[in-house]
């Protein structure tokens, strides 16, 4: 039975991840334009934890399955009150400046602790009756598994228990994680609209999930600020307007091992002309970074259409007139070394001064640079003034069947 087990807690302990995770980017996302006095962090003094203007909140999440409730002696609610009971215990918790969130996906039992802390707009608020309702359960109870959390609430005194109910609200049938995510992406349509929502939560999502990472494996817990979060926020945002196109950082980290590519036509355009190892990895970065994330903009319906065509006729003809100038310059006596320095001009001009961008705003310059060796690899455009017989004659020997 208990082997058959694991892969549902395995399951669930996932989804409960995943649920703390996207609470605390809600949170953010929640203070994003109400000021930037304040910061967030996971696995630090709980769950999650914020640090605001005047005072520190923490929050205990419980995930749970549809039609969970939760009562007096719910190990759930237990467990959280042995964290805080500790946290005052051993002077980590300040209740003068610390208020004390439990969220659950759970009902709340009628008249029952946590029902009866509710915040005080529910109107079933009763911090005493919550007081007596826990005594009764501590006293009464069988439960083994929350042994060590009764005697954790009896090493207080009676004022500090009931100072720590005056800092507690309880919030039952809190939206789950699905739910959650529905309410980023209500946030993420009023930032980008509805076309862009989906996209962008996503980036969003995945940054916040590898600066979460960051932080759990810092020591000094480095908690994400107001004014970190208002910046990479207010950037991406920038990033899906009219004039611009995201730049994804996986994309742009990207590192290929140049010599996988070593018979691709760019890479034999490039050696036709006598461009060093280095630059060549150079240019397979480049090509590889611009292929991934043009299809990454076309696979999230990011462009428009045909502009990736129009993109590329831009770049074709911007080369054409250089090419053009090369043929004029050169001369049936041009030696072979005089063509490979003609080309290397024409190459240097694509790599390092030509910046023809497929919107106004987005300046990445391996978009451009990549999207000349996208086309240089389809014979579009090339460096060498007889790239086309030479790489022809390469790829179509004599002898290959006609097409």
């Amino acid at each position: 039975m208990g082997d058959k087990g694991v892969p549902f807690e395995a399951s669930a302990s996932a989804v409960g991840y995943v649920y703390q995770l996207r609470k605390a980017l809600h949170s953010c996302v929640e203070r994003h334009g109400r000021g930037l006095d304040w910061c967030i962090a996971i696995e630090a003094g709980d769950d999650v934890e914020e640090i605001v203007e005047g005072g520190r909140i923490l929050y205990q999440l419980k995930h749970r399955a549809e039609g969970v409730s939760m009562a007096n002696s719910s190990t759930d609610l237990w467990k959280t009150l042995r964290i805080w009971a500790h946290g005052i215990t051993n002077r980590q918790v300040d209740l003068e400046e610390t208020d004390l969130f439990l969220l659950t996906t759970a009902e709340l039992s009628t008249d029952s602790a946590g029902y009866l802390l509710q915040p005080a707009s529910s109107g079933a608020r009763d911090e005493n009756r919550a007081l007596t309702a826990l005594e009764t359960a501590r006293t009464n109870s069988t439960n083994k598994d929350n042994q060590k959390a009764y005697e954790a609430f009896g090493k207080l005194s009676m004022d500090e228990r009931q100072s720590m109910l005056t800092r507690i609200q309880v919030i039952g049938n809190a939206p789950d994680v699905d739910e959650v995510e529905e309410l980023l992406l209500e946030r993420s349509v009023s930032a980008v609209g509805h076309a862009y929502a989906k996209p962008f939560l996503q980036r969003l999502e995945g940054w916040f999930y590898q600066r979460t990472i960051r932080q759990l494996r810092t020591d000094d817990l480095d908690a994400i600020t107001g004014d970190e979060f208002d910046h990479f926020f207010t950037d991406l945002r920038n990033q899906f307007r009219p004039e611009n196109l995201p730049i994804d950082e996986d994309i742009a980290i990207l590192k290929p091992e140049s010599s996988d590519y070593s018979d691709m036509t760019f890479v034999r355009q490039l050696n036709l002309i006598d461009i060093g190892k280095t630059r060549v990895g150079l240019a397979v970065r480049d090509y590889i970074r611009a292929f991934t994330q043009r299809s990454r903009w076309s696979g999230e319906n990011l462009l428009l259409p045909g502009e990736i065509s129009k993109y590329e006729r831009r770049l074709v003809e911007e080369w054409e007139d250089l090419f053009a100038e090369m043929e004029d310059d050169l001369g049936p006596e041009t030696t072979e070394a005089e063509k490979i320095v003609a080309a290397k001009e024409i190459y240097q001009w694509a790599t390092r001064e030509a910046r023809p961008r497929i919107r106004v705003g987005c300046d990445e310059p391996f978009v451009s640079k990549g999207s000349f060796h996208i086309l240089a690899d389809d014979l579009r455009l090339g460096w060498h003034i007889d790239f086309f017989t030479r790489l022809m004659a390469v790829l179509e020997p004599t002898g290959a069947p006609q097409k």
